[in-house]
């Protein structure tokens, strides 16, 4: 196809490329159509249409397949100018393009090459370090002259280690929150593992002043005999919890079978078929739900002894004046007496506390959800309370859904002061009959009610506290648990968002658990402290036990050799008197006076420590002196 003769004179002769230069083109956009048909009418126009490909907006079809199959043919020009390089056939702004990615690649190979040989040399230099410490250390037998290729090897793989450990250590334990980067974990063998559980300074001050009967609590149960442990379950304490842990997580001769798909478990006495534990997840409801102190001392022994000997029991007015339940006694012959049922049988009470304000919440949110315990019994001097003594706060079935508010304006809600009730003595103050006596001696009563019967059970337990909570109930019981208590700071009552004036509001309306918790915590942490003493005396208390006897067998072994000695210098000079030899006499004397020195400072020693540890303690009967005398003596008789 041949362009017209203007066009032809418009563009004027083709342009030729120079030998050696690579060719020049014009715009491909504006003239690509054109110069394709200049080509075309030259020789070669197939091989170059081949070559060059269709024009610019035009696809390859069907009638331009045939051409692929024929002779390539090229003129001369067209052969040099498919010589030229392809780099100079792209347009101006590919060639850029093209030319920084170059660019880039080069810092690139420059950036590998200087990372390489910072690397060699960062090597190169802690090889030297590394063997100027070793040199250091081992003297001679470490040099860095002398260090083959092998040990380089072996010291580059130890360093290299040595950084991947610390690198996931970093990520595994970010921060101080490791025990392995404390140094109290390398100062110590052995960290404490019931440190501070709360927010709380580690340091507690003391506010009340117990006696050191308050504080030891030490029962010797005997679960194949007749005693019982009562748990008093006070409602959103972490009661359930603790429950769990009664019958799942404790290591017993004869573990609680718990089936699946059934809450109560089966909790028998080894070789027996009776229960040592009074509880929601052994024995159930048997006293109602959720029973309080008053309830439970009145319901649990005619429970276990029968309706027989319940009957053949004082009525509630003698109970009260008796002493086996008065709940102001001082003396553990008293509680032992009052948790002793007809049969014989020993009732441990036990019971876990929390902070009032949470606790509150926590109904609140319960109850909310549809909870009412319509089914507690409230049983007081033998009968429930009328509905004028315990009026309802809703008229509904349940309260379900009501506001925070709401629920604190009700004056008979049962949550307000629920730990105080649940622990005293209702029978003191006439049940819920609010009439019988003013309502500040009401509470006076209540308080102390609940106090005394707090610090006389055989052990209570803080929400707050998990750890210690085991420990004490460990310490106290002398049994196990498997696995370890968990501290859940994270609950419903803490995902409520309240201000300052509302929790002000709950602090006044729990105003008599606020008082007890500060009670039972002060309480409950000197228990801890006195038993963590305790736990150390004991200890330090062996380790001397132990020098002792290394002492006493180290004398043994030096003067059987100097026996020995002696026996034979007497078998060579058998004409010799004892009584003539005065380094045998000398030799008994010094052995006496070592002994006796030995016997009187640790004496002295063991009865100084305990002046220390227990002031307004009397002094024991001498009892380790004896034994020392007794070891002493023993010795002799050997000798």
């Amino acid at each position: 196809m041949a362009l017209p003769a203007c066009a032809a004179r418009a563009l004027g002769p083709p342009l030729q490329p120079e030998r050696g230069a690579p060719a020049r083109t014009t715009c491909p956009r504006r003239h690509s159509r054109v110069e394709a048909e200049l080509a075309a009418s030259r020789p070669g126009a197939v091989a170059a249409s081949v070559r060059a490909g269709p024009p610019r907006g035009v696809s390859r079809g069907f009638n331009s397949q045939p051409l692929l199959d024929e002779p390539l043919k090229a003129s001369s020009s067209l052969a040099g100018a498919a010589r030229t390089p392809l780099f100079a056939l792209l347009p101006r702004g590919r060639r850029r393009r093209m030319h920084d990615l170059r660019r880039r690649w080069d810092l690139g190979s420059l950036c590998r090459a200087l990372l390489t040989r910072g690397l060699a040399a960062l090597g190169h230099s802690l090889k030297h370090v590394l063997g100027a410490i070793f040199s250091k250390i081992f003297g001679p037998l470490a040099s860095v002259g002398n260090m083959d290729e092998k040990s380089n090897k072996l010291l580059l793989a130890l360093v290299m280690l040595f950084l991947f450990a610390v690198i996931v250590l970093q990520y595994v334990c970010p921060g101080t929150e490791c025990q392995l980067l404390r140094l109290q974990a390398f100062s110590s063998p052995m960290p404490d593992p019931y440190r501070s559980e709360d927010e709380s300074s580690a340091r507690f001050v003391p506010r009340y002043n117990f006696s050191r009967r308050d504080l030891l609590r030490k029962v010797d149960f005997d679960i194949k005999g007749d005693d019982l442990i009562v748990f008093l379950h006070i409602q959103k304490t972490g009661g359930t919890t603790f429950g769990r842990h009664l019958v799942r997580n404790i290591q017993l001769e004869q573990p609680c079978e718990c089936r699946v798909g059934q809450k109560k478990c089966t909790c028998h006495r080894p070789g027996k078929r009776e229960t040592w534990l009074f509880s929601r997840f052994s024995t159930g409801w048997s006293c109602g739900l959720h029973a309080d102190w008053t309830e439970l001392t009145s319901c649990v022994p005619a429970v276990v002894d029968g309706k027989r000997d319940a009957r053949l029991r004082p009525s509630s007015k003698d109970r009260r004046g008796s002493p086996n339940i008065n709940p102001g006694a001082n003396s553990p012959s008293s509680t032992k007496a009052r948790n002793a049922s007809k049969s014989g049988k020993n009732f441990h009470y036990i019971t876990i506390l929390r902070d009032p304000v949470s606790r509150y919440l926590s109904e609140w949110r319960h109850v909310q959800r549809g909870a009412t315990w319509k089914a507690s019994l409230h049983v007081c001097d033998g009968r429930p309370p009328t509905s004028e003594e315990l009026p309802s706060c809703y008229t509904g079935d349940d309260w379900s859904g009501c506001p925070l508010k709401e629920f604190m304006d009700c004056p008979y809600n049962l949550a307000n002061n629920r730990q105080v009730r649940m622990l005293s003595d209702l029978t003191l103050v006439g049940c819920y009959n609010l009439s019988v006596m003013p309502e500040k001696q009401r509470n006076k009563v209540l308080l102390e009610s609940a106090k005394s019967n707090l610090k006389h059970m055989a052990f209570f337990g803080l929400t707050e506290f998990q750890r210690k909570t085991q420990y004490l109930f460990e310490k106290t019981f002398n049994m196990n648990f498997i696995s370890p208590f968990t501290q859940y700071n994270t609950t419903r009552a803490s995902s409520v968002e309240i201000n300052e004036e509302i929790q002000k509001r709950i602090e006044g309306l729990n105003f008599l658990d606020m008082e007890l918790y500060s009670y039972a915590k002060d309480l409950f942490l000197q228990r801890y402290q006195f038993m963590r003493q305790k736990e150390h005396q004991e200890a330090r208390q062996k380790r001397q036990e132990q020098r002792k006897f290394l002492k006493g067998r180290f004398l043994q072994t030096h003067f059987q050799s100097q026996g020995q000695s002696q026996s034979q210098s007497h078998r060579q000079n058998p004409s010799q008197n004892p009584s003539q030899n005065p380094n045998l006499n000398a030799n008994q004397n010094v052995t006496q006076n070592l002994i006796q020195n030995l016997t009187q400072n640790s004496s002295q020693k063991e009865n100084r420590e305990s002046h220390k540890q227990n002031p307004g303690q009397e002094q024991s009967d001498g009892s380790s002196s004896n034994s020392t005398n007794d070891y002493i003596g023993s010795v002799e008789k050997w000798r």
